[in-house]
């Protein structure tokens, strides 16, 4: 039997999540944030994603664990820089259709940072024919209609039909797999499991298709240097009803982890290397801050399912992963 090195998984989440500390700064917004010229992809993108994750690892986690209290730190920050949700009312002014804005809130307000002023205006919104009729690929569909339950607002959409619209929910041939189905079937179960509130929501028709298929995806995905997609591939993995493998555990967690540099930080893909075998200076923030942010969710609710601890508020990470014959937790 093959056991897993939690503490190879452990230093690897929380090299990444000091990076992320490290780098706070280049999560804040700056002044182009409120304007038409703004880029939604290089300021409230990165800052919602390091408040999810950071959110979901303070829920994977006890309060004794130093990686609660970090990523407590940077969740606190990050609502800082919305002005406490108040710049979330001026977002909904200057674009009153757009979803990304509710997206991004509905972090917070998943975590218990709420803007009432803000929740009252977009439920306004959301019950004109506008928002419903918002065209959307289906993945981004179910996280929309997940953002409005966390956010207190309720429509009459069926987020079960919009599953079966998805890659992952109609069950696609497995050799269709690519990397941009990879990234939507992720963020399926992400949405599913409510990132790590929800650990039965996968169905079972979904559940037994990832049980088979997961892993030479993610052989695949690693084989590439693809770290971005390996470590959120890693999350499903550990969102399943059943255990992942341990010999696939530990094979893919050596490899993440010679991945990433001395800082912490985990490139996206392999970088080129140089006729000496050598890798080029590590990328710039935004080609490193996602894949590194995957890391520290990957790590988190890996450790979660190998301990079977729950986190603070007693919530059931699902069966942990026991050596053949039930022999206690693998370490």
């Amino acid at each position: 039997m093959t056991a897993v090195d939690v503490r190879e998984i452990r230093e690897t989440g929380s090299a990444a999540l000091a990076w992320l500390s490290a780098r706070r700064g280049d999560f804040a917004l700056g002044d182009d944030a409120l304007t038409a010229e703004g880029q939604v992809n290089s300021t409230w993108k990165p800052l919602g994603e390091l408040a999810q994750v950071c959110s979901s690892v303070r829920l994977r986690t006890p309060p004794s664990d130093p990686l609660h209290d970090r990523a407590g730190e940077l969740l606190d920050f990050a609502w800082r820089q919305t002005g406490h949700g108040e710049m979330f009312l001026s977002l909904q002014r200057l674009e009153p259709f757009a979803t990304y804005p509710l997206e991004v809130y509905s972090v917070f307000a998943a975590a218990g940072l709420r803007h009432p002023g803000y929740e009252a205006a977009a439920a306004t919104v959301a019950r004109g024919r506008g928002w419903r009729l918002t065209e959307q690929e289906p993945t981004r569909r179910l996280g929309v209609l997940r953002a409005e339950r966390r956010s207190g607002i309720q429509r009459p959409e069926d987020p079960a039909q919009v599953l079966r619209a998805t890659w992952l929910g109609g069950l696609a041939e497995p050799w269709a797999f690519e990397r941009s189905a990879g990234y939507s079937l992720t963020h399926v179960v992400f949405h599913l499991t409510d990132w790590g509130r929800d650990p039965d929501g996968v169905p079972p028709d979904l559940a037994g298709y990832l049980a088979d298929w997961l892993p030479p995806w993610l052989d695949t995905c690693l084989d590439a240097g693809l770290w971005d997609l390996g470590c959120e591939l890693l999350v499903v993995a550990a969102s399943l009803p059943e255990p992942p493998d341990p010999a696939l555990l530990r094979d893919s967690w050596t490899r993440i982890a010679a991945a990433r540099y001395d800082s912490g930080a985990l490139p996206e893909e392999e970088p080129e290397r140089g006729a000496d075998g050598t890798r080029g200076p590590e990328p710039d923030f935004l080609h490193c801050y996602h894949s590194t942010l995957m890391a520290v969710f990957a790590a988190a609710v890996t450790l979660a399912r190998l301990t079977g601890d729950g986190g603070p508020d007693g919530h059931r990470s699902g069966t942990p992963l026991r050596r053949r014959g039930g022999q206690g937790a693998a370490r």
